[in-house]
């Protein structure tokens, strides 16, 4: 078996549920097409990894994403046990080296994850910050259950609050690239995702008319 491991963590894509702060500002429908390209670019980052994947529904397995690959659904009380639980299933299975990631991101490709899995063969953790305070990619080469209890989730500290524990504990963490996810209006517009494609632009004017 393969030793390495990415997980990918995707909401089911169901209108009003996803990208709500976008929602507020283009309406549900249109937070629906945007999380529906975005979770595609995601899959198509991760289908490229000659890796073993699997992948975590917020609420049901869909067939048609992913298709061939292990899928289960997320559980946990908030999203921190939904990660934990997810490592822990993953170490539990025999992998060793292990990267979360999520799938609200424009610009993920495969050199992110890739460099996230290279950085614990010298570090016992890796995050992939975002510039949003948090962060889009976490990885361990062995289990730490402090990262993902009693965390400020969706605050702008997170990140910053989680490397700290990590110091006084005198973990070895290493960082990848900073990346944006798409949050609020004013992250897409200003995202070369939106920009550069056409259809979406137009299916988000037509909406918002």
């Amino acid at each position: 078996m393969n030793k390495s491991l990415v997980i990918v963590f995707v909401k089911n894509i169901k209108l009003g549920t996803v990208k709500t702060r976008l929602a507020k500002t283009i309406g549900d429908f249109g937070a629906f097409e945007v999380y529906t390209e975005l979770v595609k670019i995601t899959e198509k980052a991760t289908q490229k990894l000659d890796i073993d994947k699997r992948i975590y529904f917020s609420n049901a397995i869909v067939d048609d994403q992913w298709k061939g690959e292990y899928k289960v659904v997320q559980h946990g009380a908030d999203l921190g046990e939904r990660m934990l639980n997810a490592f822990k299933d993953g170490f539990g299975a025999g992998y060793n080296n292990i990267v979360l990631v999520g799938s609200d991101l424009p610009d993920i490709d495969v050199a992110h994850i890739k460099n996230g899995l290279e950085a614990l063969n010298t570090n016992e953790v890796v995050f992939g910050p975002a510039e949003d305070g948090g962060y889009y990619l976490v990885g361990m080469s062995k289990l730490n259950t402090e990262i993902f209890t009693n965390k400020p989730w969706s605050q702008p500290n997170l990140l910053e609050l989680t490397l700290q524990e990590l110091q006084s504990n005198q973990i070895s963490v290493g960082t990848l690239d900073t990346l944006n996810d798409i949050d609020t209006y004013e992250d897409l517009i200003a995202s070369d995702f939106y920009k550069s494609n056409n259809k979406l632009q137009e299916k988000i004017q037509q909406l918002n008319d």
